[in-house]
C-alpha cells in the first residue's frame, strides 16, 4: 500500500517515474532558456565582444551550410563519375575476363574494390573543381552569394568554409594515397598484370648498381622466375683504381638460405690486381654474400603505386645510396602525393572565385572556364612528370611547377571576385 506524505498540511501521492522524467526534461528546457537569455543579456551589454565572437567563431551556421554543400557535391560527383568509369572499364575488359576465366570474387574484390579508391584519389582535383563550381554557381544564381555579401560578410570570410572543406579533402586524399590505397594497389596491379595482358615484366637487362662502398655490380640479364642473372661482373675500386675484378657466367639467389644476400656463382674468374702483379683464379661454383636482393634488380610496372609514403622514401634513399639510376618514377610518385593534396586549396580558390559572380548564362560559362583550367592542369602535370621520368628533370620541381603556376592564376581570379 502506497505511503502518503504530508506537505503544508495536505496529503500528496508520490510522483510516478514518467512524471519525474517529464519534470527533469522541463527543468532542462528551463535551464537552457535561462542560459540563452543570460547570453543575450551579456551580448546586449557587450555588443563589440559579441560581434567579434560571432565573426570569429570556429564554425558558424554559414560555414556549416557551405561545408555541407561542398562535401555533399564532392562525394556525389565521385560516385557519379566513377560509376560511369567502372561501367566503361567492364565493357572494355569483359572479353579479357571471360578469356582468362577470371573468378567473379577476384574481379569484384581484388580489382574493382581497389580500382574505385585509386582512381577517385587520382582525379580528386577534378571532382573538387566540379563540386565547387557546380554548387557555388547555383548559390550565385539563387542570389544567395549576393545576400551573404550584402550582410557585410567579406568575400575573404566567405572563402573560409571552402578552405575548411578543402583541408578535409586534402587530408583525406593524402592519408588514403599515402597509407591505405597502396596496400590495395598490390592486388590491383597483380590482377592487371595477370589478366589484362599488360605485358608483365619478369626480367631485367643491363642492371648496374653499387652494392657496397666502391663495389660495382653488373648483370647483363636477370630472370625473375629463376632468380638467376647472366654475365655477372663485380668490380672493386680503391682511390678510383680497379683492384679486384670478378666475372661469372651465372649468379643465382639462394632462396633456401636463412641468410640474406646469399648468392651462388658458377663459372667464375677472379683477377686480383696488385700493382703490376695480377693474380687470376678460376672456379666452377662459389657461395658468397653480395648485398643485392632480387627486388633490387626488378622494376615492376606501377611498383611505385604499391608502396606507402614511408616505404617510398626508404626505397629512394636505398637506391640512391646504391647508385641505382632508374628511380625517377618513384621520386615523382613520392612528391606528387603531397603536391596533389596541396592543389586542392589552389583549385578551390580558383573555382569559388570564378563561380561566385551571378551571370546571365548561368552555370555554362563558369563550368566551361573551370573544366578548361582543370584539364589544362592535369595535362600540365602529366607533361612535367614525363620530363622528370624521361629527361632527368628534378622530380620535386617538376611536380610542384603546376601548383606554382596555378597559384598565380588563383590569386588573379581571387582579386577579380565579387566583393
Amino acid at each position: 500500500m502506497a505511503t502518503l506524505e504530508e506537505h503544508n498540511g495536505k496529503e500528496a501521492s508520490p510522483q510516478s517515474e514518467e512524471e519525474t522524467t517529464a519534470d527533469n526534461a522541463n527543468a532542462k528546457k528551463l535551464s537552457g532558456k535561462r542560459a540563452r537569455h543570460a547570453w543575450r543579456a551579456r551580448a546586449k551589454r557587450y555588443p563589440k565582444v559579441a560581434k567579434w565572437l560571432a565573426e570569429h567563431s570556429p564554425v558558424s551556421r554559414l560555414d556549416r551550410y557551405i561545408i555541407g554543400k561542398f562535401l555533399g557535391t564532392y562525394f556525389f560527383s565521385i560516385i557519379l563519375i566513377i560509376s560511369i568509369a567502372v561501367v566503361f572499364d567492364i565493357n572494355e575488359n569483359i572479353d579479357k575476363f571471360l578469356q582468362h576465366d577470371v573468378p567473379i570474387e577476384e574481379i569484384l574484390f581484388d580489382y574493382y574494390l581497389n580500382f574505385i579508391p585509386f582512381y577517385s584519389n587520382m582525379f580528386s582535383q577534378l571532382f573538387v573543381f566540379i563540386a565547387v563550381i557546380f554548387f557555388t554557381t547555383k548559390l550565385a544564381d539563387n542570389s544567395e552569394i549576393i545576400a551573404m555579401l550584402s550582410t557585410g560578410t567579406s568575400f575573404r570570410r566567405l572563402v573560409r568554409p571552402y578552405m575548411i572543406s578543402a583541408g578535409i579533402i586534402a587530408m583525406l586524399n593524402f592519408g588514403l594515397g599515402s597509407y591505405i590505397i597502396p596496400r590495395g594497389n598490390v592486388k590491383r596491379v597483380r590482377f592487371e598484370n595477370q589478366y589484362k595482358n599488360r605485358g608483365r615484366q619478369d626480367f631485367a637487362s643491363n642492371v648496374q648498381l653499387e652494392v657496397d662502398s666502391g663495389v660495382i655490380a653488373y648483370i647483363a640479364r636477370y630472370e625473375e622466375s629463376q632468380k638467376t642473372g647472366y654475365e655477372f661482373t663485380l668490380d672493386k675500386f680503391e682511390n678510383k683504381k680497379l683492384v679486384k675484378h670478378l666475372q661469372a657466367m651465372t649468379i643465382q639467389y639462394d632462396t633456401l638460405s636463412y641468410e640474406p644476400y646469399h648468392w651462388i656463382i658458377t663459372g667464375y674468374q677472379t683477377r686480383d690486381l696488385q700493382g703490376l702483379k695480377e693474380i687470376v683464379k678460376t672456379g666452377n661454383k662459389l657461395d658468397t654474400i653480395i648485398k643485392i636482393q632480387p627486388q633490387d634488380l626488378m622494376m615492376a610496372r606501377d611498383m611505385e603505386t604499391t608502396m606507402t609514403t614511408p616505404e617510398l622514401r626508404r626505397h629512394i634513399e636505398r637506391q640512391k645510396a646504391r647508385g641505382f639510376a632508374n628511380i625517377q618514377q618513384f621520386e615523382v610518385e613520392y612528391w606528387k602525393r603531397g603536391a596533389t593534396a596541396f592543389a586542392t586549396f589552389i583549385l578551390t580558390i580558383i573555382g569559388v572565385s570564378i563561380s561566385a559572380r551571378k551571370r546571365k548564362n548561368g552555370m555554362g560559362i563558369a563550368l566551361g572556364i573551370g573544366l578548361a583550367l582543370i584539364l589544362a592542369y592535369i595535362m600540365f602535370q602529366t607533361v612535367v612528370s614525363s620530363l622528370a621520368v624521361n629527361a632527368n628533370f628534378p622530380a620535386v620541381i617538376a611536380v610542384w611547377i603546376p601548383n606554382v603556376v596555378y597559384a598565380f592564376i588563383a590569386f588573379h581570379y581571387y582579386k577579380k571576385a565579387p566583393r
